[in-house]
């Protein structure tokens, strides 16, 4: 059972670029929340050391930047999935997924992160 004060939300169509502070890598976003996105098809390059990562999402009407601190990272075939907690936002994001969670997009999923 999932006790998440903010439920995550399945999302779609929304691209990351994150920076470890030595490059910047692609990947794809999977979940969100007011406090915590989960990003997935980042390339294994990505420095797994690094204590914050810079985050620019982009998709369909939207654009924000963010910092986020990772909590979990996994590897799989190709690439990383990575699972963050978001430290800094604008106000814009909280807003942009309360919309979501009144359904106006996203649906909510149980997550085991």
């Amino acid at each position: 059972m999932d006790n998440r004060k903010h439920p995550r939300l399945t999302i779609s169509n929304i691209e990351a670029d994150i920076s470890d502070g030595k490059g910047f890598y692609s990947g794809v976003v999977r979940d969100i929340s007011r406090f915590g996105i989960q990003i997935a098809d980042i390339p294994k390059r990505l420095d797994c050391s690094a204590d914050i990562y810079s985050v620019i999402l982009d998709g369909p009407g939207i654009h924000f930047k963010l910092l986020a601190r990772p909590i979990w990272i996994e590897e799989n075939g190709s690439g990383k999935t990575i699972g963050a907690q978001i430290e800094n936002s604008p106000w814009t994001w909280a807003e942009f997924v309360m919309l979501q969670e009144k359904g106006l997009g996203g649906r909510t999923t149980e997550s085991v992160h």
